[in-house]
């Protein structure tokens, strides 16, 4: 017991020490810093603009692809594709959002079995057109297909480029 007491006056005895010393030690270190403070950079001058979404589109949402397409306006002389051809059922996706399950046929005619995002299973093959760009399958294989898609340039033309699409891979076994 007696030892409890003493560590306890002992440990109270340290709540009283004097602090003038470190009041001392502070005050010195505020006279002596200098203090500096960089001033606040100019603020770039606002320019509102009047914005009404009756006239534009929506800043937050990307064009439709079909209104991109509608609104190019086509240059005589150039690559252009047919505005009146009829579009097919796959040409609502995107070329990502195709996936190749597998093929069926013969030597003489090979059709392609694609999967679209919405889970719905396509049977294509040569001269079928899929994607958002006019893209029209040139070419058939096991594992890829290979299309030609016509992409605006911004100038009234249009420039083939050649992509494709690859067998997918199942790791579910």
């Amino acid at each position: 017991m007696k030892k409890s007491v003493l560590f306890s006056v002992l440990i109270l005895s340290g709540c009283f020490d004097d602090v003038s010393e470190i009041k001392n030690h502070m005050a010195t270190v505020k006279a002596t810093t200098k203090v500096y403070i960089e001033p606040m950079p100019e603020a770039p001058i606002f320019r509102s603009f009047h914005y009404t979404s009756e006239e534009l589109r929506s800043p937050f949402v990307a064009p439709k692809p079909e209104i991109i397409q509608e609104k190019t306006q086509q240059m005589p002389g150039c690559l252009s594709p047919d505005p009146r051809r009829q579009k097919q059922a796959l040409e609502k996706f995107a070329l990502a959002d195709l996936v190749m399950r597998g093929t069926l046929g013969d030597e003489n005619l090979l059709w392609v079995l694609l999967e679209a995002s919405n889970g719905t299973l396509h049977r294509v093959s040569v001269g079928h057109y899929i994607g958002l760009y006019n893209g029209r399958i040139t070419e058939v294989g096991n594992k890829k297909i290979k299309v030609i898609e016509l992409i605006p340039d911004g100038a009234g033309c249009w420039i083939k480029r050649e992509t494709g699409i690859n067998l997918a891979i199942s790791n579910k076994e």
